[in-house]
């Protein structure tokens, strides 16, 4: 069951056309391979007396997905990259509508703990037995997307982000060497916020062009995280006009590591970093990548949930902005 996402708190909101959205949240479902079987995680919140997932409502100035990130560790200490988006749910509260949107987040192996306020018990469980237990009926949704997935072997993947770097210096007033070209001052906090978001995937790999800008872009969260970084000369501007192709061998090369990676890139490549991608799309996500220049805005990232094997393929498709002046 491929997926789809934008940034945008109406997603999902056929139910509820055209009404605005009061209340925004974000969280995950936990799950595991115990014994050969799924198993996902239900929390319990003494306040309401519910059986739910863990999740919290929007800070100022936090994407979407950033929420969801930190919700889940307040909540169940559970650091662990997002998995595939799954079905945002709608309800209403005291405020409005309410939406929620979820993710799947692996934890295998991981060590859990509920945080003795909000929650005050943790429930590792089959599907059928969460489906019986959830006291929003409506949080049985994502769930059964969940299940969907894992039966069509798509549940466990691992996420490639593609950023374009952030806002440089106005090409037409640069004097010095383009390689140099340096990011703006609103670059300069783009890259900050690129940090938070590059945060809610983990990229253990950082693959980048050489040139300033895109090293400038993700060196904040090569520095908190301590990763490793591989400068590539053929995503360059310069390489990719001359020789394309190396360019599109570049970004396959990192389909090939089967890890959790970000690469870090320039406008002019994009559409061959986007064909690229399209070798390697699940059929029923045909059509969902940028087509218009210029695909990416500075500092925004698309990011891809990717299965293993002998050939990758992608299953689900999500684009941000961290930032905008």
């Amino acid at each position: 069951m491929p997926h789809e996402r934008a940034d945008s708190p109406t997603a999902d909101q056929s139910e509820h056309p055209g009404e605005k959205v009061a209340v925004v949240a974000a969280g995950g479902l936990p799950w595991r391979i115990n014994r050969g079987e799924l198993e996902v995680l239900l929390i319990h919140r003494p306040r309401y007396d519910d059986w739910s997932w863990p999740k919290g409502k929007l800070d100022p100035g936090e994407t979407i997905p950033e929420c969801a990130s930190r919700e889940i560790f307040e909540e169940i200490s559970l650091r662990a990259g997002l998995g595939i988006p799954l079905p945002s749910i709608h309800y209403r509260v005291s405020a409005g509508l309410k939406v929620v949107h979820y993710w799947a987040i692996n934890a295998q192996n991981a060590r859990v703990r509920q945080d003795g306020k909000e929650v005050d018990s943790l429930l590792w469980c089959t599907p059928s037995r969460a489906a019986e237990l959830l006291s929003n009926t409506s949080d049985r949704e994502p769930l059964a997307a969940l299940v969907s997935t894992y039966e069509d072997e798509l549940l466990d993947t691992w996420p490639l982000v593609v950023v374009r770097h952030a806002k440089a210096k106005p090409r037409a007033s640069w004097t010095k060497g383009e390689g140099d070209r340096t990011l703006a001052a609103s670059g300069l906090r783009q890259a900050q916020a690129v940090k938070g978001l590059l945060g809610v995937w983990r990229p253990e790999r950082i693959v980048s062009s050489p040139w300033k800008r895109c090293i400038s872009t993700i060196a904040p969260y090569v520095k908190a995280n301590k990763v490793k970084v591989k400068l590539v000369d053929a995503l360059t501007e310069h390489s990719h006009e001359r020789k394309p192709r190396k360019t599109a061998a570049a970004f396959e090369a990192v389909f090939d590591k089967g890890v959790p990676a970000a690469v870090c890139v320039h406008r002019p490549t994009l559409p061959t970093i986007l064909r690229q991608i399209s070798t390697h799309l699940n059929t029923t996500l045909t059509g969902r990548l940028p087509t218009a220049d210029p695909y990416l805005t500075p500092g925004e990232v698309l990011v891809l949930q990717v299965t293993g094997g002998s050939r990758p393929t992608v299953v689900s498709v999500e684009q941000y902005r961290p930032y905008d002046d």
